[in-house]
C-alpha cells in the first residue's frame, strides 16, 4: 500500500488547472513572501496548499467535494484543532477570479500569527 507521502508526490503530478493556476503564484513566495508547499501532508490528510509558518491551508474544490461534504468537514475539523485555518475556493471561482482569491488568501495569511521553524 503506498504511503501518504507517495500518494501527495502523485497528486503533485496530476494536478487540476485550478492548482496549476494557484501554485504558480504561491510557490517561490510570489504571494506576499510566504513559503507555501503544495500537496503537503499534515497527519493523515494531504493539504493541496499549506503555508506552514501561518498555519494556512489554501484547498482548491471540484465538483467531487459537494458529494463529500462530510468528509470535507471532518478533514477541516481535524486541521483545525492541529490550528490551521482552512480556505476552500471552488476551482471555477480560481480560474475565473484569480486575484480575488489571491487577495482574499494575503488577507488571511496577514491576519494569522507567524510561527517561524
Amino acid at each position: 500500500m503506498p504511503s501518504l507521502l507517495d500518494h501527495a508526490r502523485a497528486l503533485r503530478l496530476r494536478q487540476t488547472e485550478a492548482e496549476n493556476r494557484l501554485w504558480f503564484h504561491l510557490r517561490d513566495r510570489r504571494l506576499g513572501g510566504f513559503k507555501f508547499r503544495r500537496q503537503h501532508p499534515l497527519g493523515r490528510y494531504i493539504a493541496d496548499f499549506a503555508c506552514l509558518e501561518a498555519r494556512l491551508i489554501v484547498e482548491a474544490d471540484g465538483g467531487q467535494h459537494q458529494w463529500q461534504a462530510a468528509r470535507d468537514e471532518e478533514r477541516d475539523a481535524y486541521l483545525v484543532a492541529q490550528g490551521y485555518l482552512v480556505l476552500r475556493f471552488w476551482n471555477d471561482a480560481i480560474l475565473a477570479h484569480t486575484e480575488d482569491v489571491l487577495g482574499e488568501i494575503l488577507r488571511q495569511l496577514h491576519a494569522r500569527p507567524l510561527t517561524r521553524r
